[in-house]
């Protein structure tokens, strides 16, 4: 089993909306940038764990624990034209974009802010692909060690 950071905008799609749908179950789709894609087609695989990250609001961190429920898999909003993820480039026979299913496995009490995070990027959490500057990737590995401290932090 492998860990991930998935980032989403709580208010186009987070914790609240996934707690809400059905199994508590939903594709993580839209990712259009070629290296979270890269991890999406070719290393998250059904099993894993993953921090589920609210990114782009007041108080950035970490707000859930999601399992992926099916691998990656050809994105569908990609060929969708009415998706706001629609790309008229992409091929259904060559696909280029890809989505994985999620499933809400844990909420947090709190959220696990940002700040908290790189109050220990120095120590504990050096080399975590969140904290490294300019990172603005959607899907990014954690490992085993940064995953249980910042579990420890909950």
């Amino acid at each position: 089993m492998a860990y991930w950071l998935l980032k989403t905008e709580p208010a186009t799609f987070g914790i609240d909306h996934l707690a809400k749908l059905p199994r508590r179950t939903s594709p993580w789709d839209g990712v259009r940038n070629y290296q979270a894609r890269n991890f999406l087609r070719d290393a998250v695989q059904r099993g894993d764990a993953a921090f589920l990250y609210h990114s782009s609001c007041a108080v950035p961190g970490i707000a859930a624990i999601v399992t992926v429920v099916r691998a990656g898999y050809p994105d569908p909003s990609a060929f969708n034209r009415k998706n706001k993820h629609f790309d008229a480039d992409s091929d259904p026979a060559a696909p280029r974009w890809f989505a994985v299913d999620v499933q809400l496995k844990q909420r947090f009490r709190r959220i696990i802010t940002l700040e908290e995070l790189r109050a220990h990027a120095d120590e504990k959490l050096r080399g975590l692909t969140l904290l490294r500057r300019g990172n603005r990737l959607s899907v990014m590995p954690v490992d085993d060690a940064h995953w249980k401290f910042i579990l420890s932090l909950e």
